[in-house]
């Protein structure tokens, strides 16, 4: 009978009580973050020991996340680095990190919001605007891993130009790749803008190379960039006058010029919820710059 009743003793201890050597990290449903050592935990709540706020009961129908806590979690000061909600996008572009289900936000920019929503495992779908309501433009995009530190991702951009523009519509398929982590990373991405307006309908390729380097807790370095070839051979019917006033059409070859964005900037992000972007963009047209850097400002919100 003692035997038995040493079995259960130490069956109930081991369900109970976690090594108090080991850090862990919970995040609840509502964003909430609480890191320490696990005292106890059993099939309605988890106790744990923070170092800021002591003893806190989590019931577990409220935890989103718990999981040990590895070296590269913590800043130099203890303390756990924010989420990294934010690094699947750079200013302008995106890349082929993993999408979680929940992974929400909103991109505030002077122009107007973009909303990101993770709807499914790898899979978010969002939608961008200007204060004006036009152009209206959707995306999707889907993201697969290829190895530890390396990322895949297609998607589109479908876009119109709603109520001011309604024979103007847009379709921005591509492909990205992605090396390193939500921290550290770089980004190349392949696409095919085409773009309607008024039954004409033109289409040219799309480059991008992108970057984020986390140097603390809360300040990253983000590079982001846009780039259009020049365009093929095309024609257009001109009129011209002779000496006499006398005019005639002339068929004139021309090609659309190169296009180059870059945007070097810095993130700095206040908490798991927030951040705020800043950098300059500058524009090159057939490799000339066109005077001054543009500021670049946004704002990161989770939802």
């Amino acid at each position: 009978m003692s035997i038995i009743a040493l079995c259960i003793n130490s069956t109930s201890y081991a369900q109970t009580d976690t090594s108090k050597s080991e850090t862990y990290i919970i995040v609840t449903n509502d964003g909430g973050e609480f890191l320490g050592k696990i005292i106890s935990q059993d099939a309605k709540e988890v106790l744990i020991d923070t170092k800021d706020r002591g003893q806190i009961s989590i019931p577990k129908y409220q935890i989103k996340l718990m999981r040990l806590v590895e070296e590269n979690d913590l800043d130099n000061n203890g303390n756990i680095k924010f989420d990294e909600t934010f690094a699947t996008r750079y200013f302008i572009t995106t890349n082929g990190l993993p999408i979680e289900k929940g992974e929400s936000y909103i991109q505030w920019n002077l122009y107007g919001p973009d909303f990101q929503f993770g709807v499914a495992k790898n899979f978010g779908v969002g939608i961008m605007t200007s204060w004006f309501g036009t152009p209206i433009i959707g995306s999707a995009k889907y993201t697969y891993t290829i190895s530890e530190n390396l990322n895949g991702g297609v998607g589109t951009l479908i876009g119109t130009g709603s109520w001011a523009l309604p024979d103007f519509a847009l379709a921005l398929p591509f492909t990205a790749i992605t090396y390193g982590d939500r921290k550290v990373n770089t980004n190349l991405s392949v696409g095919y803008g085409a773009v309607s307006n008024d039954g004409e309908t033109e289409g040219r390729a799309l480059f991008s190379g992108a970057g984020l380097f986390k140097v603390s807790n809360k300040i990253s370095i983000v590079f982001d960039s846009f780039i259009m070839p020049k365009g093929g051979i095309k024609t257009r019917t001109e009129i011209e006058y002779d000496n006499n006033g006398n005019e005639r059409e002339v068929q004139v070859s021309y090609t659309d010029p190169s296009f180059v964005l870059v945007i070097p900037g810095i993130r700095y992000q206040t908490d798991s919820k927030k951040a705020f972007q800043f950098g300059f963009s500058g524009l090159f047209i057939d490799g000339e710059s066109t005077g001054f850097p543009i500021p670049m400002v946004q704002w990161y919100q989770r939802i």
